[in-house]
């Protein structure tokens, strides 16, 4: 039986620095802004997304939200593992109305993520008419702190050599005892961050990733999913995805931000398409309580 010593060796090995995030507040420098206008190029065409909504059955075009912007230069010595763009502005958006999970191949486009290399003419670009109130989100400035982040339990799992670990799925309590001793401090509230490990409502989430952009639909029961395909996500999956961006739930003053119910998004992307600055490329995957 594998002892606390081997988990911690374990952790540590699957360390990756994540650049935590604080809205409106916490220290560090700042990285960028939340909501308000975005800074985009004189040619940029905001995105749309076709769809219903919870509030209209009419399937049409309807604007994403701009959720927040990144100075990939105020990144730059956050990001220690050197994966994000070193110049340059991240923005990133997504369909409010519909707050889609990102377990159908047909979410595909609900949220978007913009790279605007340094050099662009970057302006606000005001709201398109049709966006409403709801995905007019109040902007707050954004803060970031770098620090060695571990994975959930639910990636981890996949992860655990068997001949290593053999009783594995046994060892939860013992595994977030063993995070939390790594871990600097107690994070507590709403939970942002950019990189690093996700923080996990309900599963693991790159192999879902995997499976949808095959083009599997992961709604329900996967067992209508070719057992090979389920297989190869389950030990590739892992390495070939990886978090970009999750945001949390969280009210600010009279301002409220809601998932589901109370639940995060999380923009995935894969390490060859972040190495390529593909982030056309990003998946989304919503999850909540």
């Amino acid at each position: 039986m594998p002892g606390m010593q081997d988990l911690k060796q374990f952790l540590c090995s699957m360390a990756r620095n994540a650049v935590w995030l604080s809205i409106a507040g916490g220290d560090g420098p700042e990285v960028g802004h939340f909501g308000g206008l975005p800074d985009v190029p004189p040619d940029f065409v905001w995105p749309y997304f076709e769809t219903d909504t919870f509030d209209d059955d009419t399937v049409k075009p309807r604007p994403l939200s701009f959720l927040a912007q990144f100075d990939c230069t105020a990144l730059a010595e956050l990001d220690r593992d050197g994966l994000l763009p070193r110049e340059g502005v991240l923005s990133l958006f997504y369909e409010m109305g519909s707050q889609r999970g990102g377990f159908d191949p047909q979410d595909a486009g609900c949220a978007r993520v913009y790279w605007f290399p340094e050099g662009a003419a970057l302006h606000p670009a005001p709201f398109p008419e049709d966006l409403p109130d709801f995905g007019r989100l109040s902007r707050f400035p954004i803060r970031g702190a770098s620090e060695a982040d571990y994975p959930a339990y639910q990636d981890a799992e996949s992860a655990m050599p068997d001949k290593d670990f053999p009783e594995k799925a046994s060892m939860f309590d013992q595994y977030d005892e063993v995070v939390a001793a790594l871990r600097k401090e107690e994070r507590n509230g709403a939970l942002h961050k950019l990189l690093g490990w996700p923080n996990i409502i309900q599963n693991n989430m790159t192999q879902e990733c995997e499976l949808v952009s095959r083009g599997h639909y992961c709604g329900s029961t996967w067992n209508r999913i070719p057992a090979e395909d389920r297989r190869e996500a389950e030990q590739t999956s892992l390495e070939k995805w990886r978090l970009l961006f999750q945001l949390d739930s969280f009210t600010q003053g009279e301002f409220f931000l809601d998932f589901g119910d109370c639940g995060s998004i999380y923009f995935y992307i894969r390490t060859e398409d972040l190495a390529a600055r593909r982030f056309d490329r990003v998946w989304l995957i919503m999850q909540c309580y």
